[in-house]
């Protein structure tokens, strides 16, 4: 049995900002109209003996993998919730001690959920490959065959091949070089990128995990122990796992055992770590440039220009990136884009939603847009799904007014519940208990004034909610 094994605990600072940390890139539709997490499982399909994916996330990302994982229809196991990021080494422990109950010989195929592959078919080629050799208790990876001398990625040294051929033992795994000693690594033909992807038996990583780092095999096998069940998701014990050390699968297992195995991949990978990879695998114009919205450009060359929002014109840039969000503008030179992170690292310095947010916050129920916001007042654009409902909450510093702009919706208000429709509203006193519903047959659209001293999220105390937040 082959359990694929989404990787979607990323943050993608360098994609700011259109990545953010409550939304971040593997959700995004970036290179079609799926997301990258939906592109990772699709790129799947087909392949023989596999089972359904199980996916890792971050607590805070849950219902957004439920949702995208739903618009698929894709069968799958409960979603695991990390209370934390501890890395990628904790998170495989989880999925092979989660994979051996269901299957002694599980083999577990480790991917990242933000990489792009254009090509499906060398993809699964190289999993088959690898098949035997996990079986044959192999940690095998997948070495990206280098197409420049990148400095933004760590390499894997190749020495002798496996008698099938397929593979490749490891020799060593470097960090990120520089200029010079990655042009060294690309001419000599003995290295590879280091992908991150992994394919091997859940029963021989966790011998070589338990050997080699074993406060990270304990950690979690006492965190997947103590978990509970919440819906579709599977909640690891929060104590537990965050007395877990964070460690890479490189790091923790890959740089000290005698079972590692490289397959060189050609399948036009890359991991969308900047804005200037996302120009590279797009498709561009006469004059290099990538054009994504309403977007007129003049004399502009070899440019990646994405207006999410508004029209947009450039004239006389060159190598140039410019990301265009409702509430923030990326202006950078293509070279430089590796640094964004830094632009996120400050923000949050200073405390400013544009680290975390967007301005339109998606929720379990729905969607609410910040239309504007005042010392004293807010307005907010709200979208609730079909058969959704908010939690039944009060708030103790602002009162409410709601207006229905498109639907039906059923109110709770302290003892009442009533209707309302296209163009009438209501009133919500501070402090008074309620409740939003949509009980209509399409998305409820309504514009929400609030007014207070304190406009704050955190104004919530929820009394009874649908979806376990607190």
């Amino acid at each position: 049995m082959l359990i694929p094994v989404i990787l979607s605990g990323g943050v993608g600072s360098r994609l700011w900002p259109l990545s953010r940390e409550h939304y971040p890139k593997q959700f995004l539709n970036l290179a079609d109209e799926y997301s990258l997490l939906q592109n990772t499982l699709q790129r799947l399909e087909g392949l023989p003996s596999l089972n359904a994916p199980l996916v890792i996330c971050n607590e805070q990302h849950r219902f957004l993998a439920a949702e995208q994982l739903r618009q698929l229809q894709a069968d799958h196991h409960p979603i695991i919730l990390e209370p934390t990021g501890r890395n990628t080494a904790p998170a495989a422990a989880i999925a092979a001690l989660y994979a051996l109950k269901k299957d002694k010989e599980a083999l577990l195929l480790l991917l990242p959920a933000d990489h792009v592959i254009q090509d499906k078919a060398l993809f699964q080629k190289a999993i088959q490959a690898g098949v035997p050799l996990a079986q044959a208790q192999k940690l095998v990876t997948f070495g990206i065959v280098p197409t420049r001398a990148e400095t933004g990625y760590g390499y894997i040294k190749a020495a002798d091949t496996y008698p099938d051929q397929a593979a490749f033992q490891i020799q060593e795994f470097v960090e990120k070089p520089d200029a010079m000693t990655a042009q060294h690594y690309v001419e000599s033909g003995e290295y590879y990128w280091n992908s991150g992807m992994f394919l091997f038996s859940a029963a021989h990583f966790l011998a070589e995990l338990q050997q080699y780092a074993p406060a990270i095999y304990h950690a979690c096998h006492t965190a997947l122990e103590q978990a509970e069940t919440d819906q579709d998701f599977l909640r690891l014990a929060k104590e537990a796992f965050l007395a877990c050390p964070s460690d890479s699968i490189d790091y923790a297992v890959m740089e000290h055992t005698q079972t590692g195995a490289v397959i060189p991949l050609d399948a036009g990978w890359s991991d969308v770590g900047a804005w200037s990879s996302l120009w590279e695998i797009s498709e561009q114009d006469e004059q290099g440039n990538v054009l994504i919205g309403d977007i007129f450009q003049d004399n502009t060359e070899s440019c990646y220009v994405r207006a999410e929002n508004r029209f947009v014109a450039t004239l006389g840039l060159k190598d140039t990136v410019v990301i265009e969000t409702a509430d923030a503008v990326l202006v950078a030179d293509k070279n430089q884009v590796q640094a964004v992170k830094n632009i996120v690292t400050q923000l949050k310095q200073q405390q400013r939603d544009e680290a975390d947010l967007h301005q339109k916050v998606h929720r379990p129920w729905g969607s609410y847009d910040s239309i504007c916001i005042n010392e004293r007042f807010k307005v907010k654009h709200i979208i609730v799904n079909v058969g959704a409902s908010l939690s039944l909450q009060c708030h103790y510093h602002r009162s409410e007014h709601w207006v229905v702009v498109k639907g039906t919706a059923q109110i709770t208000r302290d003892e009442e519940i009533f209707l309302l429709t296209e163009n009438q509203s209501t009133y919500i006193p501070l402090g008074s208990k309620h409740r939003l519903e949509n009980v209509g047959c399409f998305p409820l659209e309504m514009i929400e004034v609030q007014s207070g001293s304190y406009l704050a999220e955190d104004d919530i105390v929820r009394f009874d909610d649908a979806y376990g937040r607190e």
